[in-house]
C-alpha cells in the first residue's frame, strides 16, 4: 500500500474543511477514561462528574431550579 501523494492529502483536507464542525447541538454522554460521566454539547468543553456527584446533583434538581428562577435577573442569558 503506497503513501498518498501531497495533492491527494491536500484534496482530502479541503474536503474535510468544507464539511465544517460536526457539532449537532445535541447532548451526548460518555464514560471518561477515569470512570466519570462526561456530558458534551452544553458548551465548548464537556462537563465531567463522577457517579456520586451526578446523583447528588440530580437529587438537588428542584433546589437548583428554584435557585435559578430566584436569581434569573442576575444571570446572563443567551438570547
Amino acid at each position: 500500500m503506497s503513501e498518498p501523494s501531497y495533492e491527494e492529502l491536500k484534496a482530502k483536507v479541503a474536503e474535510l474543511e468544507k464539511q465544517g464542525p460536526k457539532r449537532t447541538g445535541a447532548m451526548e454522554f460518555r464514560v471518561s477514561e477515569k470512570g466519570g460521566v462526561s456530558v458534551y454539547g452544553l458548551g465548548r468543553f464537556p462537563v465531567t462528574l463522577y457517579y456520586e456527584q451526578w446523583t447528588r446533583l440530580l437529587g438537588a434538581g428542584e433546589d437548583l431550579k428554584k435557585f435559578l428562577e430566584d436569581n434569573k435577573s442576575k444571570l446572563k442569558l443567551k438570547e
